[in-house]
């Protein structure tokens, strides 16, 4: 059984949030995956949508596999760098600012019985 892996990288997004989505789509079938992180009222639904469209091209593209058989096997959002800086408040303290990120990860594969 074939599994093709597509990948996001340092997408601005919290990981935690990004997750919500990605548990979503876990285990759908291709289309059924593509069609409901459409109507996903989430920014991370989006990105997740980018990444599982590229996925499934990737699969139909280089390892001819065919779309109606295809399903997410594997879907996961990690924790990407954190950006840290400072905002200086009121007495001389500093409120401490993190812009996350996350890596965004999608493996799709064949249904078992699928003819190759």
């Amino acid at each position: 059984m074939t599994e093709v892996k597509a990948q996001a990288r340092y997408i601005g997004l919290s990981a935690q949030k990004t997750r919500l989505v990605v548990d979503m789509v876990r285990g759908r079938g291709a289309d059924d995956a593509l069609n409901l992180l459409k109507f996903t009222p989430k920014t991370a639904a989006r990105a997740v949508y980018k990444v599982v469209r590229t996925a499934i091209a990737n699969a139909e593209e280089n390892f001819g596999l065919n779309r109606a058989e295809l399903y997410i096997k594997k879907a996961y959002a990690d924790e990407g760098p954190t950006r840290k800086w400072r905002r200086f408040g009121a007495r001389g303290r500093f409120k401490p600012i993190l812009r996350r990120s996350a890596h965004i990860t999608v493996i799709v594969a064949e249904k078992e019985g699928a003819a190759s």
